[in-house]
């Protein structure tokens, strides 16, 4: 809290507010304008930063002015309108990023990033508005980022240095009785500009929907120096420490026995919510790097992060008995900790053969991961009750954890690509990552487990075509490899590190970027190793599961107030080759999900927006067995937002209404994992720049 006091009181030597200025009311265009914007750079690891419209792959860009107007308290808000994407998440909960892309679950372990860099996300909400944009490259990655699930990867952008001044503050408040205040200040300073700086701090705390409570403060510092022209020198650091008590608990469906789940409860129920739960997380991100450009042509980039993410957790999870809604209630006390150390360097710059046009990029990175977990941790059954009756049971945490080193993953990898010109409109992307993937395992003894290595070479390879410079159309092909599960406490070979499962996708698509409208479409075939539960209650690896589909996404300004977007997914999935539940759909995959928005500049009040969506997310398989289905839902969001210029400031004031319906149903989190949908929540703020 004394770092946004110290900023609070920057700002106000800062700002000399002219008194005898009247309130005036000025609307100001912004990137929320623009739904889908192809033009947009976005991250694409080992191929560098390119714009949407010129990767062959599908990608999702998600600005700092549409999360403004969403103010998300999860991952799944975030994507709100993203069609290929299903909400697993859970607020204030250990669930609270968790994402299915295309029907695959997204590796908490490698498919997360910020601003390039790897850190653990499991537990893990980050402070959304410390970021500038936040993206979602779908499918598989590996060449681009190495080991990592075909679902996909999200990549934060954290908020950098501007040319122009930022001097703002916000005020915030989000039902039940949260309150969030932020502050950003940057700019540049010296000779030219020669320095730059960005800092963001946050505070939140009161109560959430289901009684319980949060406290959260976050600090995010972004420096950097242009020490020659041909010298850059950058270094980004992110803190959060966040608590959160009272979470809505997830329920186990294994030993259920039905095939339809009972009656869904409120999201806001705390009658289910049992007594001494907790959620305490400890991150921070640290990263320096440097630039010289080597030649006008040519360019060396070379940086090094390090992240830690702790978490200790004191969580229920409600083993369903029967169609009536009983339980029995199982706590889960542990504490955890990750640590993330990468270091890269690329040099990438462009050549020509003959005729031909070359974008070269070849990199080297080295990457180690260091799992911690308390060797004293519990897990037992406290208690039992019914979803209509509640739990009335309670566990306080009174162990005091003893951590060790469970595990150690190295990853080491050499990486090259060309991006060749063939005519003006012809281009053909190829690209090599090897990847050499070592993992030690230890008991809490210290005893040296057997580990693992593998060594793999993951291709990437593409064709485009480019009939004029706002369209591309594109056929791509990739493999990936991703680290197999740690078999967890539910299965009966508990503790068992599974091999890595491979997967390779084709997608052939098409986008365009037009003066009042913009569209993408894409078809694609994804095969991954399958890893789920048998009927002994092992979790094996068996066959395939395919996912086949095809995505489209568009937005149009419809004069000059109204502006629709919306998005759909249709997906057929399947288990194949010799797995024990052949020609079943796969767990978590729905078939069929779609999305739309609707703008509105109200012209009798300049500066005013109105905004609505909804996303219909069709049936989904609770397990591999298909046999508890998930029905499909409907959530609805309403928002609102007025910019006025008012005693010499800008302001911004914006109203967020998720789940405007109050919408219940059953959330598939994971396989056999379920809990009840978030309940409608209320977020208001007023944004002030100086």
């Amino acid at each position: 809290m004394s770092a946004l006091c110290l900023l609070a009181s920057a700002l106000a030597q800062e700002v000399q507010p002219d008194a005898q200025t009247l309130p005036q009311v000025t609307v100001r265009a912004s990137a929320g304008d623009e739904p889908v914007d192809l033009r947009r750079k976005v991250n694409t690891g080992a191929l560098g930063s390119a714009s949407r419209l010129d990767t062959p792959f599908s990608i999702t860009a998600v600005t700092a002015e549409q999360l403004a107007e969403r103010q998300p308290i999860k991952l799944g808000d975030v994507f709100a309108l993203d069609a290929s994407v299903s909400d697993n998440s859970g607020g204030y909960s250990s669930w609270a990023s968790y994402l299915t892309v295309r029907g695959l679950p997204l590796d908490w372990q490698n498919g997360y990033r910020i601003d390039g860099k790897p850190f653990l996300s499991y537990a893990i909400t980050l402070p959304y508005d410390h970021f500038e944009q936040i993206e979602l490259l779908k499918g598989a990655s590996g060449f681009m980022h190495g080991f990592g699930s075909p679902g996909g990867v999200v990549n934060y952008v954290t908020k950098r240095p501007s040319e122009t001044p930022v001097r703002s503050v916000e005020v915030g408040f989000t039902s039940n009785s949260l309150w969030r205040e932020h502050g950003d200040l940057g700019g540049r300073f010296g000779n030219d500009g020669m320095f730059g700086y960005r800092l963001n701090v946050t505070h939140e705390e009161g109560k959430t929907f289901n009684k319980g409570t949060l406290d959260r403060n976050a600090v995010s510092v972004a420096l950097d120096a242009r020490l020659t022209p041909d010298l850059t020198w950058t270094f980004g650091s992110l803190y959060q420490k966040r608590k959160a008590t009272g979470q809505t608990p997830s329920i186990f469906t294994r030993s259920y026995v039905g095939t339809a789940l009972p009656s869904v409860v409120n999201g806001d129920n705390d009658a289910i919510v049992s007594g001494g739960q907790h959620l305490t997380t400890d991150f921070q991100l640290h990263a320096t790097g440097v630039a010289y450009r080597l030649t006008p042509d040519w360019t060396l980039t070379s940086d090094l992060s390090y992240s830690t993410a702790d978490r200790s957790r004191n969580e229920g999870i409600l083993f369903l008995t029967d169609a009536s809604g009983a339980f029995d209630e199982w706590r889960s006390d542990s504490a955890e900790g990750h640590r993330f150390t990468q270091w890269q360097a690329t040099v990438n710059g462009k050549l020509e053969t003959g005729a031909l046009r070359h974008q070269v990029v070849v990199g080297t990175a080295l990457q180690k991961q260091v799992n911690l977990y308390s060797a004293n941790s519990v897990y037992q059954q406290i208690g039992s009750g019914s979803l209509d009756g509640g739990s009335g049971n309670r566990y306080d945490t009174v162990t005091d954890f003893a951590m060790y080193r469970d595990s150690e993953i190295t990853q080491r990898a050499v990486f090259a690509s060309d991006t060749l010109q063939l005519t003006p409109q012809w281009s053909v992307v190829g690209g090599l990552r090897h990847t050499r993937y070592e993992q030690a395992s230890f008991a809490p003894t210290g005893a040296e487990l057997p580990g693992y290595e593998k060594r793999t070479t993951t291709p990437t390879l593409a064709l485009l075509f480019e009939p004029d410079t706002g369209t591309t159309l594109y056929a791509s092909y990739v493999e990936s490899l991703e680290a197999g599960s740690r078999v967890g406490d539910t299965y009966d070979n508990k503790g068992v590190q599974l091999k890595p499962l491979k997967s390779k996708q084709v997608e052939v698509g098409a986008k365009t970027q037009r003066g009042d409208w913009s569209a993408t479409a894409a078809l694609f075939r994804i095969e991954r190793a399958a890893e789920y539960a048998n009927a002994n209650n092992l979790l094996v690896q068996d066959g395939l599961s395919v996912y086949q589909g095809v995505e489209i996404e568009g937005a149009v300004r419809l004069g000059a107030p109204w502006r629709v977007s919306g998005s759909l997914m249709a997906l057929d999935s399947s288990y194949e080759r010799g797995n024990a539940h052949t020609g079943n759909r796969v767990a978590g995959a729905p078939k069929f999900v779609a999305a739309a928005r609707l703008s509105y500049d109200v012209p009798a009040l300049p500066g005013m927006k109105l905004t609505a969506d909804a996303k219909y997310t069709g049936a989904t398989m609770l397990n591999a067995a298909n046999a508890i289905e998930l029905g499909g839902y409907v959530v609805a969001n309403l928002g609102a937002s007025y910019v006025a210029r008012m005693y010499g400031t800008d302001a911004t004031f914006r109203v967020a209404i998720n789940n405007a319906a109050d919408k219940r149903y059953w959330e598939y989190q994971y396989a056999d994992y379920v809990k009840p949908a978030d309940p409608r929540t209320v977020a208001v703020s007023a944004l002030f720049d100086f």
